[in-house]
């Protein structure tokens, strides 16, 4: 049975493979944009009989620094599209049983795209909702 700390890394490493975009498995002090944030969202056990199935909700959240606002507006843009190079949701989904860890993760919407700020700073962002399915 894989360990929310296992599926956090693995949705770090799904992630990564975004270019230049930095993330970790654990949540940051402070972030060097842009930046997807993994932070868990809550679990649903007993989802199958005798516990043979829990869901793990997560909320990625990617921020990006607003110093140009078109910029700003074009990276955050594309890391929302459905599919493409940048996608969150493709990056997310290419790996759909983090090689072999969990059974499914399905990336179901996105949400409060807009600004947000993190210690005394002000960036861009959106949210993202993520499932996985796990024994």
């Amino acid at each position: 049975m894989a360990t929310l700390s296992q599926i956090r890394d693995g949705l770090a490493t799904s992630l990564a493979t975004i270019s230049g975009l930095r993330t970790s498995g654990v949540i940051p002090g402070q972030v060097n944009p842009p930046y997807a944030i993994i932070s868990p969202d809550g679990i649903e056990y007993h989802k199958a009989f005798a516990n043979g199935f829990n869901t793990y909700n997560f909320t990625i959240t990617v921020v990006v620094g607003q110093a140009d606002s078109r910029t700003a507006q074009s990276l955050i843009d594309a890391y929302c599209s459905p599919s493409g190079a940048s996608s969150i949701k493709s990056a997310l989904e290419s790996n759909k049983t983090l090689s072999g860890l969990v059974f499914d993760v399905m990336v179901s919407d996105m949400r409060n795209y807009g600004s947000t700020t993190i210690g005394e700073t002000t960036y861009l962002a959106a949210e993202f909702n993520c499932a996985v399915q796990s024994n």
